[in-house]
């Protein structure tokens, strides 16, 4: 928690000095970086100031005409100055003054704290409890949230997470671990490698297999597998959260005033808390189309993994990736798969490389409705699969046409999960159109304890990595995280999972040198496609690749290569390096 600096008498100017100048050892920077911690976490209100400064003043005097005590440091009045605002911009990522912290959280500087003082939020932080139940509340269990609390957790923090999935339509729910393990990435990329397989046994006839015998697809046999993966993910991410003593409740959490929190079971009961500061990561959910038989008969992504029943001739409604990832692994799989696009392929993409991509589905025997949207979806028949008629209405006319299916999978597109926890009474500001919540550049939304990362973010990329990567760093900027020197891990390709193939065989190692900005000097891995991993690291270490470029990389989710960016225990160390999930 840092070294702690006595109190400023009210007013007074609070002095931190450390030897130096703005260019610090790691070890001088780290022990500067534990002192500014120690200075905020000592003291009720906090400003970074210069005394020159006509926008310092005028924090000054909102807190003086408050009546509140406040600890001033004015940076153009010590020895370190440049430092401490150097060091002080990485913790808030804010490079100017004022920057005010009150009760531990970073306000900002004079502008947001006026905006502050106007919404009434500044005053709910002043009048904040110390003893909250909780430092940190994360709301939603999935990449972001976790990664998010377990960092927390690790530097010392008062941690929970709540996370409970509301059902689709269908009924489908599922547990821990958000989208990616449970109805996104790991299930769909395990669809496709069960696609893949099928057209390796096709193109190994011509390396000399014969298969004697029709093969065929067992839906069933597959689904089972692969939600017997993801039930262990589950479990390992509860595991970890029990072993890192983060609080996991199974409830869903609603503001209910500020700091504090109602969490809703699902047999309906509530309980309340209360945390210093709040992380929103409760991520999207797939879009309906609003018309007469949509939820009562099509299935979206969140349903589709766990299918228990083959879905036969199946109508897709969409053009995103998530559309025509899943009719090409259908396709894969046997089934007879339309696409129904409203206007573009892949809008947005590279048109060119959109096209290449359809013909190469078409000759997988995907056929594609062009410039039609359903208007109704009717039951002719209940089973498993059903018969389904889908009524659909040209986008450049009137003509109408009619098509059966077993199945209508909508893949239209995700709406933030925003909208039912209370972010209106405690004054987040929320985008009407997306749902989406505003944020500067440290994650910090409208109101200065509540954070948010991953889906939700408005202009954030939507992607597993990015969340992690995001909530990794967002717990490091609030509660002082401490610079790490790792080297080496065991892994488990996810090809290998269903397959059953040992989960701590493949291996990856760098070699850094301490001497040199800890440089990767050596690049070390053992599995699948080890070559093309090896030979594009290989141009990043001509160019001085080195351990921090790498932990700042986004992962591409779900690879082996992937690895690489979230290395965290070294050899010297003696932890155990086994993996631990996806």
């Amino acid at each position: 928690r840092g070294v702690s600096v006595p109190r400023s008498p009210p007013g007074r100017r609070a002095r931190l000095s450390t030897p130096g100048t703005s260019r610090l050892s790691s070890a001088a920077r780290e022990e500067l970086r534990r002192r500014l911690l120690g200075l905020i976490e000592g003291h009720r209100v906090v400003i970074f100031s210069k005394s020159y400064c006509p926008h310092s003043a005028r924090v000054k005097e909102l807190f003086s005409s408050l009546g509140v005590d406040c600890n001033i440091l004015e940076l153009d009045q010590v020895d370190d100055g440049a430092s401490v605002q150097e060091v002080l911009s990485e913790i808030t990522n804010q490079r100017t003054v004022p920057s005010i912290f009150v009760n531990k959280v970073h306000v900002g500087g004079c502008d947001r704290t006026f905006q502050a003082h106007q919404s009434g939020v500044l005053q709910k932080l002043l009048q904040e409890d110390p003893a909250c139940d909780y430092d940190l509340i994360v709301i939603g269990g999935g990449s972001g949230g976790l990664s998010c609390a377990q960092e927390a957790a690790a530097l010392g923090r008062r941690v929970m997470v709540l996370d409970l999935v509301v059902p689709s339509p269908q009924g489908t729910s599922w547990g821990l671990g958000g989208t990616c393990v449970n109805v996104g990435c790991i299930p769909k990329k395990l669809m496709h490698q069960a696609a893949l397989l099928g057209q390796a046994l096709t193109d190994s006839r011509k390396f000399g297999w014969e298969c004697s015998q029709q093969v065929k697809h067992n839906w069933e046999t597959m689904t089972e597998a692969i939600q017997k993966h993801v039930g262990s993910l589950n479990r390992s991410y509860q595991r970890a959260l029990r072993e890192k003593a983060v609080a996991y409740v199974n409830s869903y959490g609603e503001f209910v005033e500020h700091h504090k929190i109602k969490a809703t079971d699902g047999n309906g009961q509530e309980t309340y808390y209360t945390a210093a500061k709040f992380v929103i990561a409760t991520g999207e959910r797939p879009r309906y189309l609003g018309i007469q038989g949509d939820k009562e008969y099509c299935i979206t992504s969140d349903d589709l993994f766990s299918l228990p029943y083959c879905p036969g001739a199946t109508l897709v409604v969409g053009a995103s990736p998530v559309a025509l990832e899943c009719a090409g692994f259908l396709a894969g799989l046997g089934l007879e798969v339309t696409v129904m696009v409203s206007s573009q392929l892949l809008q947005g993409f590279d048109q060119e490389m959109a096209e290449k991509v359809a013909s190469s589905m078409q000759q997988l025997g995907v056929r594609f409705l062009r410039k039609f949207v359903p208007v109704e979806v009717q039951q002719l028949e209940k089973g498993s699969p059903g018969k389904l008629k889908v009524v659909a209405k040209s986008t450049e006319g009137t003509e109408m046409i009619e098509g059966l299916y077993n199945t209508v999978l909508l893949a239209i597109g995700r709406d933030s999960c925003t909208k039912k926890i209370g972010l209106e009474k405690i004054g987040v500001k929320v985008n009407e159109k997306t749902g989406k919540i505003p944020v500067n550049d440290v994650e910090q939304s409208s109101v200065p304890y509540v954070y948010a990362v991953g889906d939700v973010v408005e202009g954030q990329p939507e992607l597993m990595p990015i969340a992690v990567q995001a909530g990794r760093l967002l717990a490091r900027r609030l509660f002082g995280g401490c610079l790490e020197k790792v080297y080496h891990t065991l892994f488990w390709p996810l090809e290998w999972t269903v397959a059953c193939r040992d989960s701590n065989t493949c291996y990856a190692k760098i070699i850094c040198s301490k001497f040199d900005n800890d440089r990767v000097i050596g690049f070390h891995v053992l599995g699948p496609k080890a070559g093309e991993i090896t030979q594009g690291f290989a141009a990043a270490m001509k160019c001085g690749l080195t351990k921090q470029l790498l932990d700042d990389t986004i992962g591409i989710h779900p690879t082996c290569a992937q690895v690489f960016t979230t290395l965290e225990i070294t050899k010297s160390s003696g932890l155990d390096a086994t993996q631990k999930g996806c």
